[in-house]
């Protein structure tokens, strides 16, 4: 509960695909440990039928060489060092398929259940897990009472499948006193496989039981609450707070390179309240005229002092200076405002070729 409310509250959100990346780089998965033990089971159960009979001539074969010749064992040092070296050469050629199979089948099962996945986080030492508090937490938590029940039930349902197994077959081992050690041999190959098939049966029900759990579980331990959910937008957006001051430092920059344009206009044209737009117009470079500076209030007056200064002329249009306002900055003006800004730009040449002769002659 301390948890939950130093978190935000309660773990209501679906988790995100980043939190699902976050708990994967950890080594969090949904992971069933009686998924690979059923599988190896299963997979030695299939070996054990086919590699039986090879399996258990081998072994026969071993026996009677032991057997055979007892009296060639003294006892000494050196026999019991080449009987170990022998006895231990043989049972691994035996048994290699079989340690083979583990191998394989423990690498296989979890890349089956979360793909594949490397990682060293797990390694990492935690010295938080040695807090003796939280040790004792863990042992009294949910998922060590859910653990103790499966293991309880597992131990339980195996011990009495083999009991009832091999009781039943109790009078039959009663007849191997008078059989040959192979009879003997196969009788008990035949009852282990019995009682093999039947583990690997209770095995894959607790497996397919204890994956959905497990499952379900980790995706409970992964949702979030509301707050972890706002902080992790924050986190992959941005602070909005940050963001704001980022755009108002563009904006800052961006109408400074546009005043720094005003002084290049042929005029500005202007709303008498509050809105200015600049306009030039090169006619060996320009198809038509372009938007080079536009502003409302504080920024329109900018513009008309900047303009002011440069000796470019003011002409107040407040109709066309509306519609102007609404085309984007460095664009050209359209097709149906060319009528009305060539009226104004051939005024303010008027003005300017008129200037321009009234002080050459004076």
């Amino acid at each position: 509960m301390a948890e939950e409310s130093s978190s935000g509250g309660e773990k209501t959100e679906e988790p995100s695909a980043k939190r699902r990346a976050d708990f994967r780089k950890k080594g969090q998965v949904a992971q069933s440990k009686e998924v690979q033990t059923a599988l190896l089971f299963t997979l030695v159960l299939l070996l054990w039928i086919f590699y039986m009979p090879s399996f258990w001539s081998g072994l026969s074969k071993l026996l009677s060489t032991l057997l055979r010749n007892p009296d060639s064992f003294d006892g000494t040092p050196s026999d019991v060092y080449n009987l170990t070296i022998f006895l231990v050469k043989e049972m691994a050629t035996l048994l290699l398929p079989l340690f083979f199979l583990v191998m394989v089948t423990g690498f296989f099962s979890s890349v089956f259940q979360i793909g594949w996945l490397f990682t060293t986080r797990p390694l990492t030492p935690d010295f938080s897990k040695l807090n003796p508090i939280k040790g004792f937490g863990r042992m009294f938590s949910m998922k060590s009472l859910v653990d103790l029940v499966k293991s309880v039930l597992k131990v339980i349902l195996i011990g009495w499948v083999a009991y009832a197994t091999v009781y039943s077959h109790f009078e039959q081992a009663l007849i191997l006193v008078d059989t040959s050690v192979t009879e003997t041999i196969l009788f008990l190959g035949r009852t282990a496989t019995l009682i093999l098939a039947k583990v690997c049966g209770i095995l894959i029900l607790i497996a397919a039981i204890d994956f959905l759990y497990t499952r379900y579980e980790m995706e409970e331990k992964m949702k979030m609450t509301k707050q972890e959910v706002k902080e992790e937008f924050k986190e992959m957006e941005g602070d909005p707070y940050i963001k704001s001051q980022i755009r108002r430092i563009q904006q800052e920059m961006a109408r400074k390179r546009m005043m720094a344009e005003v002084p290049e206009a042929d005029v500005v044209i202007t709303n008498p309240t509050h809105l200015s737009v600049a306009i030039k117009y090169d006619t060996a470079t320009m198809d038509a005229p372009v938007i080079i500076a536009k502003g409302a209030d504080h920024v329109a007056m900018k513009i008309r002092e900047i303009a002011r200064e440069n000796e470019i002329p003011l002409i107040e249009n407040p109709p066309v200076a509306r519609l102007l306002h609404k085309i984007d900055l460095g664009a050209a003006i359209p097709e149906e405002l060319f009528k009305a800004v060539a009226e104004i730009l051939a005024h303010v040449y008027s003005l300017k070729n008129s200037n321009y002769s009234g002080g050459t002659h004076s």
